[in-house]
């Protein structure tokens, strides 16, 4: 596994995985989802993205993070170099997806993340979902900082944010880490500015649903050059999407999400696979 550095003391996978999928709807019995955690760490992730809006509903609320600290316990391994990178401006209603910045909320939401997640040391990272219009992001950052000052929280990061809101972000506290959409079908955060700025900045950025999310994983094999460069590899079309993501740009660290042992084990080895620049550009070009 390779690694990469997080703000100035941490240092993660170059492959995290990303928890969603154990804790959603169709989400796999506690046993299999702590056995999908398990296979990460063996195989030297040390990186897990999570929210607490990973759950079926408000009354499922931090299901997911609740799941991670279980299984961090039960594993018989070091966790110490685990970090956590969970997030909070979410909210669950009847299982809807709403954005909700209000500070109080957000106050709350973290102490809650902090004991759902063990309650005895500081959260690896906290981010800001995702900006809520009403509230401005000096607002809606303000409980983070606290919290980093009450020693709830280590790093905080943002997620779905302009360049434009991050620098607004790093104005009231340290941003380490961005988290976008980002796969071959969504390509904005190349021309946007966000991913060139993570990598000026020495950000790092986390892509959600870089395999395309659960609609589109399954169409990967349709994409003709990814298929083809996968055949001549030997290796899964999301193996080669993964470390054609990371061959772009060195601060893009992927979060794939897994619901099955064989998938994150899979994932898992596009940390070791390098695509030439002449793959890269191919598939650049012929996913446009």
């Amino acid at each position: 596994m390779k690694y990469k550095q997080l703000g100035k003391e941490l240092k993660i996978s170059a492959i995290g995985l990303g928890a969603m999928p154990l804790s959603i709807s169709g989400r796999p019995s506690e046993s299999d989802a702590i056995a999908v955690i398990h296979q990460a760490l063996d195989s030297g992730v040390t990186l897990i993205d999570t929210a607490d809006s990973y759950c079926q509903d408000e009354s499922d609320k931090h299901h997911n993070e609740k799941l991670i600290a279980k299984a961090l316990q039960q594993y018989q391994g070091d966790t110490s170099a685990v970090t956590v990178a969970t997030k909070g401006g979410v909210i669950r209603p009847q299982g809807s997806w709403q954005r909700d910045g209000n500070p109080e909320r957000l106050r709350t939401a973290i102490r809650q993340s902090y004991e759902a997640l063990g309650g005895s040391q500081a959260i690896g990272v906290w981010q800001y979902h995702a900006p809520d219009t009403n509230y401005t992001i000096e607002e809606a950052l303000t409980p983070a900082k606290e919290a980093v000052d009450e020693g709830l929280i280590r790093y905080v990061g943002v997620s779905n944010f302009t360049v434009e809101q991050i620098e607004r972000a790093r104005k009231v506290i340290d941003i380490v880490s961005v988290q976008n959409q980002y796969n071959p079908w969504h390509r904005q955060p190349e021309v946007d500015g966000v991913l060139d700025y993570c990598q000026r900045e020495g950000l790092i950025f986390f892509p959600y649903s870089p395999l395309g999310g659960s609609s589109r994983v399954d169409r990967l094999q349709d994409i003709k050059v990814i298929a083809e460069i996968a055949k001549e590899r030997a290796v899964s079309v999301y193996q080669i999407v993964l470390s054609w993501l990371r061959g772009k740009y060195s601060c893009v660290v992927p979060i794939p999400g897994a619901s099955r042992v064989s998938s994150i084990e899979d994932s898992v080895k596009a940390a070791d696979l390098e695509l030439s620049n002449r793959e890269v550009e191919r598939i650049d070009r012929e996913t446009q």
